[in-house]
């Protein structure tokens, strides 16, 4: 008996040691099932939604990249594998043995062949209960659906992506999901093969009576340039009426079927303007997750800071952050990262990274740590040699100036707009000071972007833009962007400065989640001073 015991507490301990080392930390499913629950509230009666996860990208021959899950989708249901579908209903739905539902989720079944090459799949019972569903079915099921869509006031879609591949893995995968959908649906019915067809309905069917020839010529000339004209029959009939008779008739046609196009009960506004103002104010769970990915993001700021020499490469510096990401279970970044030394930092978004000798530039950095799926966006500019230069000191208090303005202003009620307006006026006065530009109200390229966009799922999560609420993380990241030919004296051609923080709104003013990476010239010549743990991570010369 002694021995049985200690197997089974061997057993469990194991268990349980195995079990921590997934994590934990991700959004529960509350949180998913509530943000369903506040979307349907928004839908009329006799209205359905319809969600499908992300496509498989292929990245070269067999090789794909790396999944990653729609971010709608995730919010919505928390599921983080593709060939899934999510479908919510207005009202309570029915099913044949009277069982009552108002939403349900289609997911990958289980596969042992299939899982042994790419990895678990949680499969339909697993999804029921660790995502909070009370019907969760095989993706099949979907394309067998009895469900009439057609009968709803109202179907609810997302724009459909323009790379579902049909590589054939399986029956049910993301390209059979959405082609059955708009088979079922009607929604082949209403759409045009292409826009230069829908462009010539709208021709054909607003031309003048006494223009429809003249039209009719212009069709001919057009169907070798674009052939898919060719394969619409009623723009064939139009391009070959033999008389004003014909022409009319076919135009006619052409305006009923336009009509018919028009006339559907799909919406394609219903998810960005809900979901925009739903995710642009985060809860408490979404901010802590925030909070730790734009830490991380900072850590890997201050390494480099400390690590940074001028015979470094981009790529080398790249690296460093992103150890630092992976270091905290960071499982991704959350966009392609940016490291450009000297004109390269003049460059917005600049992902090459393959200068192999930084020197003794200015490098901007700007890089994200994806966190459970939420995404910091976190930009220093540093100067590789430790010690800015005089006109790299005058160009970078100006922007840091323009950007303490701003955070200033992320208060609740505040004007989201009033940041970025405080910024570009201190941007101008700075440049003007120093000769730069000739007037404070000169156009100019030097600031050629805004300085506010909110960061969640998204690196440029969706938002209406309004007025500041409590609980929205926004990015705060003010430029100037001088390059090399630019009207301006030279000393200045070269210098790329980008600084970006990540700032909390809430009652008792703006919180920077970004503040402990170095921003001032002071503070950041010191750290670049610390001794780094890699100055001694040297690795053998592979060119010898």
């Amino acid at each position: 008996m002694k021995v049985f015991n200690f197997l089974v507490v061997t057993f469990l301990l194991f268990t349980l040691n195995s079990m921590a080392q997934i994590p934990t930390d991700y959004l529960p499913k509350e949180f998913h099932k509530e943000r369903r629950a506040i979307l349907r509230s928004k839908m009329p009666e006799n209205s359905v939604a319809v969600v499908f996860a992300n496509p498989i990208r292929n990245r070269a021959n067999d090789v794909d990249y790396v999944f990653h899950q729609d971010p709608n989708f995730y919010y919505l249901t928390g599921y983080r594998e593709p060939n899934a579908v999510l479908v919510l209903f207005s009202e309570d739905q029915t099913n044949i043995k009277g069982a009552s539902y108002n939403e349900i989720l289609y997911v990958q079944k289980k596969d042992p062949k299939a899982e042994m090459w790419y990895g678990k799949r949680l499969g339909a019972e697993k999804a029921a209960t660790e995502l909070g569903f009370n019907t969760v079915l095989n993706a099949e099921d979907f394309i067998k659906t009895k469900i009439d869509f057609k009968k709803f006031k109202k179907v609810y879609i997302e724009g459909f992506k323009d790379d579902y591949r049909n590589s054939a893995r399986n029956k049910a995968e993301i390209y059979d999901l959405v082609a059955s959908f708009k088979e079922k649906s009607g929604f082949n019915d209403i759409q045009f093969s292409s826009k230069n067809v829908e462009n010539a309905y709208h021709k054909i069917a607003n031309v003048p009576d006494k223009n429809m020839i003249e039209l009719s010529k212009k069709i001919n000339q057009d169907l070798t340039q674009f052939p898919e004209l060719q394969e619409d029959k009623l723009i064939m009939d139009f391009a070959s009426a033999k008389n004003n008779n014909e022409l009319k008739d076919f135009k006619q046609k052409i305006s009923l079927n336009l009509k018919a196009k028009k006339k559907n009960n799909f919406d394609f506004s219903f998810f960005p303007n809900n979901l925009a103002t739903l995710r642009e104010v985060k809860t408490a769970e979404e901010v802590k997750l925030l909070i730790k990915a734009v830490r991380i993001s900072a850590v890997g700021q201050i390494e480099v800071m400390k690590a940074m020499k001028p015979h470094m490469s981009e790529t080398e510096l790249q690296g460093i952050h992103e150890f630092v990401y992976k270091k905290y279970g960071a499982e991704y970044e959350g966009y392609p990262s940016i490291v450009g030394a000297g004109n390269n930092g003049c460059i917005l978004h600049y992902i090459e990274n393959n200068k192999t000798k930084i020197g003794n530039d200015l490098v901007l950095m700007d890089l994200g740590a994806e966190y459970r799926g939420y995404t910091a966006d976190v930009t220093r500019t540093i100067p590789a040699s430790g010690k800015f230069t005089k006109e790299q000191e005058e160009i970078y208090n100006i922007v840091y100036k323009a950007q303490e303005a701003g955070i200033a202003l992320y208060t609740v009620g505040g004007k989201m707009r009033a940041p970025n307006k405080a910024a570009v006026k201190i941007v101008n006065e700075g440049l003007f000071k120093l000769g730069i530009i000739k007037s404070v109200d000169e156009k100019h390229s030097y600031l050629p972007h805004g300085t506010i966009h909110h960061i969640g799922l998204d690196v440029h999560d969706p938002g209406n833009y309004n007025n500041f609420e409590e609980n929205m993380i926004a990015t705060m990241e003010p430029g100037i962007y001088i390059p090399e030919g630019s009207n301006c004296d030279k000393k200045y051609w070269g210098i790329g400065i980008r600084i970006e923080d990540d700032i909390l709104v809430t009652k008792s003013g703006p919180v920077n989640l970004s503040e402990a990476a170095p921003r001032t010239v002071k503070e950041i010549e010191n750290m670049m001073a610390k001794k780094s743990v890699l100055d001694d991570f040297v690795l053998p010369n592979l060119d010898n």
